[in-house]
């Protein structure tokens, strides 16, 4: 595997964790603690492992301008900085989240999981949105 490999390796990470964020929300409506607990672990363990190639390819290729113009390229930059700031903020949040339920403080989990839930679906998919627009165009 080569760095200009990485980006798509991102880009299946984040539609991976994107997934797994919805089943494990399907299974913690159906009370099936064990399984939803599996699905968060593995969604949290490849979202490291996004990080490090995130980071990885950034470190070694910089960044990939976008080529394209117009509205096109209005909407690129919307979708990217929203997801930059919402993806910055959700670190502290998925360890805190973490913490709660292996801590079981579920009552504080449930809360604080309800807004980490939305913004880790949202970056997830947004991810592999930027990359589509970024690479796929």
């Amino acid at each position: 595997m080569q760095v200009t490999d990485l980006p798509a390796l991102n880009a299946m990470i984040n539609g991976t964790v994107a997934v797994l964020l919805v089943l494990a929300r399907q299974a913690i409506k159906a009370e099936d603690v064990p399984r939803h607990r599996t699905l968060m672990l593995t969604a949290t363990g490849l979202s490291v492992l996004f990080l490090i190639s995130y980071l990885t390819y950034h470190y070694q290729h910089g960044s990939t301008p976008f080529g394209r113009q117009g509205p096109l390229r209005a909407l690129y930059f919307t979708i990217l900085i929203s997801h930059t700031i919402l993806a910055a903020t959700l670190v502290p949040l998925v360890i805190t989240t973490l913490t709660l339920a292996l801590k079981g403080r579920r009552e504080r989990h449930r809360r604080l999981a309800r807004i980490t839930w939305p913004i880790w679906i949202y970056v997830s998919t947004t991810g592999v949105i930027i990359y589509l627009m970024l690479y796929q165009l």
